[in-house]
């Protein structure tokens, strides 16, 4: 079984969300802007698609809806697509070889979506470019 590294990137600036230096899982994370009430921050997210390892700057409470921007153009990720279990606006990042990563803008839901417009063409080199070789593939 592999797991499934991405690398994403704001949808509008185009600039890397990737953060070299904060990593999460062993990897870099994917740093994003949030806000929710009067509180702001950085919000760092595992880039292993599955994980909910997070790391905040600031104490963000369970069911709380967050607001994401991108650090570099402040842009909103929010979208338009609610979430399928919290019907709440899910957030956007485009994948760097194509395609998107969504996740629900509420602090505990687990929903999160990729999408591909190319489907074949993108699926395989999503694969060929993220897929981390398990600790059971190396033993092999």
């Amino acid at each position: 079984m592999h797991e499934l590294k991405v690398n994403v990137k704001c949808p509008y600036c185009r600039q890397s969300l990737m953060d070299e230096e904060k990593t999460i899982d062993g990897l870099p994370s994917i740093k994003v802007s949030i806000q929710f009430h009067d509180k702001k921050g950085f919000l760092y997210l595992s880039s292993i698609y599955g994980s909910y390892t997070i790391s905040s700057e600031t104490h963000i409470p369970t069911d709380e809806i967050v607001l994401f921007f991108c650090p570099h153009c402040q842009s909103s990720l929010l979208t338009n697509i609610l979430c399928e279990k919290c019907h709440v606006p899910m957030a956007t990042f485009e994948l760097k070889q194509g395609g998107r990563v969504q996740i629900c803008s509420k602090r505990g839901c687990k929903k999160h979506m990729i999408e591909f417009s190319n489907l074949s063409q993108e699926i395989s080199t999503f694969y060929s470019e993220y897929s981390v070789p398990s600790s059971s593939d190396e033993k092999e």
